[in-house]
């Protein structure tokens, strides 16, 4: 599904930001991206029609057939001349090889694992880079939550995992772009940003404006952006608030507001993974299933593939995406990035897109399904996982909260 705005051409200085929004949020074309196909499909020819840079970031780089069809592309910009900049995680990526390396590099491609704290062959410390996004020039970019690796690819096997990516065209690129010549200088000495003085000029469709902003959480950097971004729309949030999240395992503040706003009256729909890669985390999502249930929250788990996005829509107006997964690790440990969108039609066509998901490709989990699956067995080992997961997530976020 390709969802954007209406068009009008008017350029980006013609639009006026509502007044109650801050003065971070700008007017910007915004597109909704599919994972599979769609997305690298869009990452290929952003990346052909790039003139002067590229930064491309990402948690997972794997040397498959995705990979090497991304890399190739790469090395084409770079021998083209564009500056071309890739980031990855050093922990998610560490299998890549080092002859994959050395070929993107002999093509010109400037690559670097980002470094936690510390590291050993056995032990990995310090925070990890979640960000996936690619920044073209200071002109448009695409941010989500797809790794690039073929299980988010469509492939003959198997279709894509459920994910998905915004694309932006506007003032907000060139934020992007600045944050990615940032997160890969540091850290050392920042140094100026060539496209922050510069006054691009954005053809932007009209109708009804998408007002957008970057929100990051580092704890290094001191931004919770996308934490409190989160508690400010559940404290606001009047009518809907449809949540899709894979490793959907909330803190107490986040289930706080969360319960606060359903027994305000808020309709509250959580889509989470049916099957996960990480069936641990699957178990403990389980053990919180109850609570949820008896605070009026509905909870439907997605069927068809493994379900890998993180997607909000509040009211029909505002739409979070990106990297954030809702659990203490991005709240406090990994480095995420998110868009904020602010665009009531935009709003409302991704929140028809998550109810047919949860309606067509879901199942919906009711008190009386709990009674005819759960056993008393199964609810011990969901409660073993949830209370493992919240240790690791204690002991691997303590330090970064004392920090942050």
């Amino acid at each position: 599904m390709d969802i954007a705005l209406q068009p009008t051409p008017v350029t980006y200085f013609e639009q006026r930001r509502p007044a109650f929004l801050s003065r971070e949020f700008s007017a910007n074309k915004v597109r909704l991206i599919h994972g599979g196909r769609q997305y690298f499909e869009l990452l290929k020819k952003m990346i052909s029609e790039a003139n002067e840079t590229i930064h491309l970031q990402t948690y997972i780089f794997e040397a498959d057939e995705t990979g090497k069809e991304v890399a190739n592309a790469l090395i084409r910009a770079a021998q083209r001349k564009v500056k071309v900049y890739l980031l990855v995680d050093g922990y998610a990526s560490q299998a890549l090889s080092q002859s994959f390396i050395d070929r993107l590099k002999s093509g010109g491609v400037n690559f670097r694992f980002f470094q936690p704290i510390f590291k050993s062959k056995s032990f990995y410390f310090g925070r990890r880079l979640h960000h996936k996004m690619l920044v073209i020039d200071d002109r448009c970019a695409v941010v989500g939550g797809i790794n690039v690796s073929t299980k988010y690819n469509d492939s003959n096997d198997e279709p894509a995992w459920l994910d998905f990516a915004i694309y932006v065209e506007g003032p907000v690129a060139k934020d992007l772009y600045a944050l990615g010549d940032k997160m890969w200088s540091f850290p050392r000495t920042m140094h100026s940003i060539p496209f922050q003085s510069r006054q691009t000029q954005f053809e932007l469709d009209g109708g009804d404006r998408a007002f957008v902003r970057m929100c990051r959480n580092d704890w290094v950097r001191g931004k919770k952006q996308i934490t409190l971004s989160y508690i400010n729309m559940l404290k606001k949030a009047k009518h809907e608030v449809i949540i899709l999240s894979s490793y959907f395992l909330p803190g107490h503040e986040f289930r706080h507001h969360l319960i606060r706003a359903s027994r305000r009256g808020v309709k509250i729909k959580i889509i989470m993974a049916g099957r996960s890669d990480v069936k641990m985390a699957k178990h403990a999502e389980r053990f919180i299933y109850q609570d949820l249930l008896d605070n009026n929250i509905e909870i439907y788990e997605y069927q068809k593939t493994i379900l890998h996005g993180k997607v909000t829509v509040c009211d029909n107006k505002w739409v979070m995406i990106g990297s954030y997964n809702v659990n203490n690790i991005s709240a406090y440990a990994s480095i995420e990035l998110n868009l904020e969108v602010y665009a009531p039609n935009f709003a409302k066509c991704v929140n028809r897109m998550l109810e047919e998901i949860a309606h067509n490709d879901c199942i919906q989990i009711t008190r009386e399904w709990m009674e005819k699956k759960e056993t008393f067995f199964a609810w011990i080992i969901q409660w073993v996982c949830y209370k493992t997961i919240r240790l690791v997530f204690y002991l691997f976020t303590f330090y970064f909260k004392q920090q942050g």
